[in-house]
């Protein structure tokens, strides 16, 4: 009983020894390859959106609730076309008043006042002519020793008084037309910025374009603050990308995009970088790069999500190898165990060029993690 429960424990022992001898095996055994010569890219990764080009919200200019809307999603608009219009019971009211002072302020409503002292210009001068043959009477008089110094002196006064008071009258008209036409013009004046006031409760186009978003509804209330539409280009698109700071260097204008749209699963669009703005988004660290559609699928609308490279080098018949066979940045390993030093040159994210150190018939070992 004794030596059968030997043998069992010296056949569970040569078992569990042979499993670790497979493992050890399968262990130390390594993965190899070989160099291969192909065409390789390297590239940024973008994330973005798609937008129409000169795409934009519309503010109000005044605050208010929506009296009237004028358009829906996807109509063709032009610039200056009225949109919307926002309702305010005060402005219409000022603007009627401003009318009403105009009216009122105007020369031709206060011909009376105009044509009352032009009567009293009249007046004034004819006295004045009275007066002059009286004074010249009395000079003549005078010279025939007639009459007295008193009444010469008289009638001087008389006529010095009559010709004060015929310049009065004129200047008095003058200075009545002087203000009628001030007050006309300012009243005019005052009609013209209600008017203008007025019509910033009419919310317009900006641009010709498609009116792709109405955000609000009627008897909602606006203010400048909040858009009420997103209007941009009928027909053309371009691609709104997010390229990190790191990466932002590396980018230049006139480099291939290669995207993909959620939309248009499984296929690949062509683009163009043609502008890149100078500014950080200090929240998410990246910068934005606009680039234009080379090819591009039947159908686009704003706000398509899309994930996308740029392309920063391109290279035919480069001699690759996996990236994970790469130790230490610049190293090999060969299949007899050697380091061997490697140049490096474009990478991917699967591969990476070997300029110097290798060639195609050269085998190495995937290092072990």
């Amino acid at each position: 009983m004794l030596e059968l429960h030997k043998n069992r424990q010296m056949k569970l022992y040569f078992r569990f020894a042979f499993i670790l001898l497979v493992l050890a095996a399968c262990t130390g055994k390594q993965e190899k390859t070989q160099p291969t010569v192909e065409d390789i890219s390297e590239s940024v990764y973008a994330s973005g959106v798609v937008k129409s080009r000169d795409q934009y919200q519309l503010f109000p200019k005044v605050s208010g609730n929506i009296q009237q809307i004028f358009v829906t999603e996807g109509d063709v608009v032009k610039k200056g076309q009225p949109l919307m219009k926002v309702e305010n019971e005060e402005a219409r009211l000022s603007t009627e008043n401003a009318r009403i002072a105009a009216e009122y302020a105007r020369v031709s409503a206060n011909a009376e006042k105009l044509n009352e002292l032009k009567e009293a210009i009249e007046l004034a001068r004819i006295k004045k002519q009275n007066d002059s043959l009286l004074l010249v009477r009395q000079r003549n008089l005078w010279a025939k020793q007639i009459g007295t110094r008193v009444e010469l002196e008289q009638r001087e006064l008389n006529y010095e008084n009559s010709v004060t008071s015929y310049r009065s009258a004129i200047l008095r008209y003058n200075d009545l037309k002087k203000q009628l036409n001030f007050a006309a013009r300012q009243s005019q004046k005052s009609l013209q910025i209600s008017e203008t006031m007025a019509e910033d409760y009419t919310v317009k186009s900006e641009t010709n374009g498609k009116v792709y978003s109405v955000l609000k509804e009627k008897g909602e209330m606006v203010s400048p603050q909040i858009p009420v539409a997103v209007i941009g280009d009928a027909n053309e698109f371009i691609l709104e990308l997010q390229v990190d700071e790191y990466d932002i260097a590396r980018v230049k204008i006139g480099q291939k995009v290669l995207l993909n749209l959620d939309s248009y699963k499984g296929q690949v669009f062509e683009g163009k970088v043609y502008k890149i703005n100078p500014a950080m988004n200090e929240r998410t660290r990246s910068f934005t790069v606009e680039a234009s559609f080379v090819t591009k699928p039947p159908a686009l609308y704003p706000n398509l999500t899309t994930e996308a490279n740029i392309i920063i080098q391109a290279k035919k018949n480069a001699l690759l190898i996996p990236r994970e066979y790469l130790l230490d940045g610049s190293y090999v390993m060969t299949e007899d165990g050697k380091r061997v030093q490697v140049k490096t040159g474009l990478k991917d994210y699967k591969k990476v060029e070997i300029l110097d150190g290798l060639t195609k018939d050269d085998v190495i070992v995937k290092p072990a993690e």
